[in-house]
């Protein structure tokens, strides 16, 4: 726990304001107004006020021992992040899937008004009685606390105008379509292809939910039906793979793969420290269907068996017995300018086609670092001839199509 000091909750709650304005984060003067009024200290009552405002997650509940937590608090940016693509209005409607310790529904409350409605719930009752007493401590006792699945939403209070979710699903139940309204916003931390995006979805007027915005984000996963479907194998020692069950990833055919020789190719495209390549990952789905997840630990690359770009998470590419995963050429020690080029690393038979296949990707994503693409969420029913084109993901409930 980091020490106190003589600075007081409102100061720091203004640096942390300030920090979020200068990372980029804050879209609207609402969401500012908002973050600059709750006080969040009072929703973490066990953290110091330093703790409370620093850039960071804070644990309210514990997980099973040496797992993630059952919930938290979520990093103040990334919480700016979500409401400004949410971006509720005086009057909305919204259902919060997650209550956390209240804090988020607190700043919705403050957002819509006393005209708007907020509904935030939670599988946990712990996790609600403590979010009801810190929002009715606050003043916002308006807000409805309910216990019980969030896959199923809260019909009681729908149509909604906005539904955000705090915690992270694989996949999109119906009842979450179904209760969103004609125009409504539905943003979602989803997980696809091995990363986890905050996708903000507008539902169209013939149902299906359409986004041009998705950021790079991780929450804790989402329990219940449907919500396990992201798959995890080991295809060398501390290596392993995440991917979906609709992929054509067979991970036996690639144990020993990164022990064959190994092709890299360069992109000629260059990054600086603390640049963001995130969006490669989702230009990389929407062109290749083998998109996934290389994870090695530090041990791994130490002994040579690979050199991801960042070793926990990069974006690879499968087909077969081979892969291709994302690296990077770090500059002479004596370099004037710390600049690291871009490239793919290639195992396997076919290991030089996709590394050649990956970097076209990073030429693509270098000419315009901005481009987002189209992701489209259809029901499970929906033929193939009625989808939009593109690379499509077939999960239980919804069939996802990412276009670039």
């Amino acid at each position: 726990m980091t020490a106190t000091t003589d600075t007081g909750p409102d100061e720091l709650r203004d640096r942390m304001v300030d920090h979020i304005a200068e990372a980029g984060h804050l879209r609207s003067a609402a969401v500012e107004h908002a973050l600059r009024t709750v006080p969040r200290h009072l929703f973490v009552p066990d953290a110091t006020a330093e703790d409370a405002y620093a850039n960071r997650s804070i644990t309210i509940k514990p997980g099973e021992p040496g797992g993630r937590p059952a919930s938290c608090i979520s990093v103040p940016t990334v919480v700016a992040m979500m409401l400004g693509q949410l971006d509720a209005r005086p009057g909305d409607r919204v259902l919060e899937i997650g209550a956390g310790t209240g804090y988020n529904a607190a700043l919705l409350a403050d957002i819509v008004g006393d005209t708007g409605q907020v509904t935030t719930i939670d599988i946990h009752p712990d996790v609600t009685t403590h979010a009801r007493r810190a929002l009715d401590a606050t003043g916002y006792d308006r807000v409805h606390v309910v216990t019980g699945d969030g896959a199923l939403g809260h019909p009681d209070h729908a149509p909604y105008d906005r539904i955000v979710v705090t915690v992270g699903p694989w996949d999109l139940p119906p009842a979450w379509l179904t209760q969103l309204a004609p125009g409504g916003r539905l943003v979602v931390p989803l997980t696809w292809r091995g990363q986890t995006r905050s996708v903000a979805f507008v539902k169209q007027d013939d149902g299906v939910l359409r986004a041009t915005d998705s950021q790079l984000c991780g929450f804790i996963p989402m329990i219940g039906d449907g919500q396990d479907g992201e798959r995890k194998a080991r295809i060398a020692a501390d290596v392993d793979l995440h991917f979906d069950p609709d992929q054509p990833i067979d991970p036996d055919t690639l144990h020993g793969v990164l022990a064959l020789p190994a092709t890299t190719v360069w992109s000629r495209a260059s990054i600086v420290p603390m640049e963001s390549t995130d969006l490669i990952w989702p230009r990389l789905t929407g062109a290749e269907p083998g998109t996934c997840r290389f994870a090695a630990t530090q041990a791994a690359v130490e002994a040579g068996l690979c050199d991801p770009a960042f070793p926990y998470s990069s974006p690879a590419l499968v087909e077969g017995d081979s892969l291709a995963y994302l690296t990077l050429r770090r500059p002479a020690p004596d370099a004037t300018e710390r600049r690291f080029e871009l490239g793919a690393t290639g195992h396997g038979p076919a290991g030089e086609q996709l590394a050649e296949r990956l970097c076209a990707v990073i030429r693509a994503w270098d000419h315009d670092r901005t481009a987002q693409p189209i992701i489209s969420a259809y029901p499970a029913d929906v033929a193939d001839e009625d989808l939009d084109d593109g690379q499509v993901l077939d999960k239980r409930f919804v069939r996802l199509v990412v276009s670039t």
